[in-house]
C-alpha cells in the first residue's frame, strides 16, 4: 500500500468517524430540543392554561344522520339528569311520609266507624 492510498483510507475513515459522530450529535439535540419544547409547552399550559376552542361554525355537516340522533339523546341524557340533581330528595320524602300518614289514620278511622260494636258479655255488665 502506497502512501497515497493509505493517506487517503485514512482521510476517508477520519471523515466517516466525524461524520457519524456530528450525524448523532444532532439527532440527540433534536430529540433534547423536541423533549424541552413539550415540557415548556406543558409547564405553560398547567400555568396559564389555553382559551377554550370556538364553538362549531354552522358550516360544518355532520357524517351522517345517526350522529345527530345520537346527539340529540345524549343532549336529552343530559337534561334528565340535571333535572334528577335539581330535585330536593328531602322534601319528597317529606311529602310520601305526610301523605301516607294522613291515608294511614283515614283508613283506620273509617274502619273505627264501620265496625261494629264487640258483643256484650256477661262479665262486662
Amino acid at each position: 500500500m502506497g502512501f497515497t492510498t493509505g493517506f487517503i483510507g485514512g482521510i476517508t475513515l477520519t471523515t466517516s468517524i466525524l461524520y457519524l459522530t456530528i450525524s448523532v450529535h444532532q439527532r440527540n439535540r433534536a430529540t433534547q430540543s423536541a423533549f424541552l419544547r413539550h415540557q415548556a409547552a406543558t409547564l405553560n399550559n398547567f400555568i396559564e392554561p389555553a382559551p377554550p376552542s370556538p364553538p362549531p361554525t354552522s358550516r360544518e355537516t355532520r357524517v351522517n344522520w345517526t350522529e345527530t340522533w345520537k346527539d340529540r339523546w345524549n343532549a336529552e341524557l343530559e337534561n334528565a339528569v340535571r333535572k334528577l340533581y335539581a330535585i330536593d330528595w328531602d322534601k319528597v320524602r317529606e311529602g310520601v311520609e305526610d301523605r301516607t300518614a294522613a291515608l294511614w289514620a283515614a283508613a283506620f278511622r273509617k274502619a273505627r266507624e264501620e265496625a261494629p260494636d264487640p258483643p256484650k258479655t256477661e262479665a262486662s255488665k
